[in-house]
């Protein structure tokens, strides 16, 4: 057999190297890449919904037919007519929450005393209130669909001192009474407000209805007052001191 040259010997044994060495790259990329399994689609447990029962230790906040809101232990001593809207706190969690909070945990109260059990649910603290509020009865109010009175609008049309934020929005008509009394209040009690008549602004009647809706309240009964984003049917002088004692 005739020998090779001494370069192509050279030549040869190099490109063997190469090979071997592409090869076992190739083997290396490929175990490694199947040694690493690929990661399961991340599955996140839904919990279940959180359950109060009679038995655990609970605070209840609700409102008193005056309209301030009131706390107890003790769930029976929660009027019959202010049970369906009841904000509920723990207290061995040792994390008792400020009525100040933006968020609550509200229940309806008649389930828990009928089942002994119920799952709360988390509204904001203004929608507590309002729902609160608007099951006892309306204060003085005049229907929509009545009658139109003759305006008793006031010669004093300031709705608050001057250069000062609203507190209130009065939602109201010019014939209605009731109104007339809410806007004296305010006046006399220096309350900065504003008056939108739904009646004659269909864009105050539509920001009314806007607001109402999400409550399951009517807009059909006139005053409303809008007071810090809580909304009172009818004008009833004891729950707006209650209201706005410290505004």
């Amino acid at each position: 057999m005739r020998a090779r040259p001494l370069r192509a010997r050279r030549l040869y044994r190099l490109g063997l190297r190469a090979h071997t060495v592409f090869a076992l790259l190739v083997l290396v990329c490929v175990c490694k890449k199947g040694a690493v399994p690929p990661s399961p689609p991340s599955t996140r447990a839904e919990l279940p919904p959180r359950e109060v029962s009679k038995d655990s230790a609970l605070l209840f906040t609700y409102v008193e037919p005056s309209g301030m809101f009131a706390t107890t232990d003790r769930a029976e001593k929660v009027p019959e007519v202010a049970r369906r809207v009841v904000r509920v706190m723990g207290q061995a969690r040792g994390a008792v929450q400020r009525r100040n909070n933006a968020n609550v945990e509200v229940i309806d109260l008649r389930e828990l005393l009928a089942k002994g059990k119920t799952s709360p649910r988390v509204i904001s603290r203004e929608a507590f209130e309002t729902g609160a509020l608007a099951q006892l009865p309306p204060g003085d109010s005049c229907p929509l669909a009545g009658p139109h009175r003759p305006s008793l609008r006031e010669k004093a049309e300031r709705e608050g001192p001057p250069g000062e934020p609203p507190i209130v929005i009065l939602y109201s008509t010019p014939w209605c009474e009731a109104c007339q009394a809410a806007r004296r209040y305010l006046i006399s009690n220096l309350i900065p407000f504003v008056s939108k008549d739904i009646e004659n602004d269909p864009s105050a009647a539509r920001e009314l209805q806007q607001k109402a809706s999400p409550f399951g309240i009517s807009a059909d009964r006139v005053p409303i007052l809008d007071v810090r984003g809580r909304l009172l049917v009818g004008y009833d002088e004891t729950r707006m001191d209650g209201f706005l004692a410290d505004w």
